[in-house]
């Protein structure tokens, strides 16, 4: 199974570039984190977790520091994060969950 992320900033029409992302699993009681890496130039992220780490079905978090990102730009935020959760039902799958953000508001979907 992989995953990948893409976040595309809407205010400015651009990828997202150097945006702070983490990726946790919930174990049933708590977040366990599983890898943490900043998008590229392109605004990308792809193969989380990395590291030879596997992916397993189950409820799962990403975390976008859109404050540090932002504030990089100059720019005020509503939004200094923003947590997306899914659900992995078929590890065997390729999971792409991209983030479309401005600073006063945010979307997301599964992606192919």
């Amino acid at each position: 199974m992989s995953l990948s992320t893409h976040v595309l900033d809407t205010q400015r029409g651009r990828p997202a570039a150097r945006v702070p992302v983490r990726l946790d699993r919930y174990d049933g009681q708590t977040w366990q984190p599983l890898a943490e890496a900043l998008t590229g130039e392109d605004g990308r992220l792809g193969d989380l977790p990395g590291g030879g780490a596997e992916l397993t079905a189950g409820v799962h978090r990403l975390r976008f520091g859109t404050g540090p990102y932002f504030a990089g730009l100059g720019a005020e935020t509503f939004y200094p994060e923003v947590s997306v959760i899914f659900e992995i039902t078929d590890p065997t799958e390729h999971y792409h969950v991209p983030l479309l953000v401005s600073p006063y508001g945010y979307t997301t979907y599964r992606g192919s």
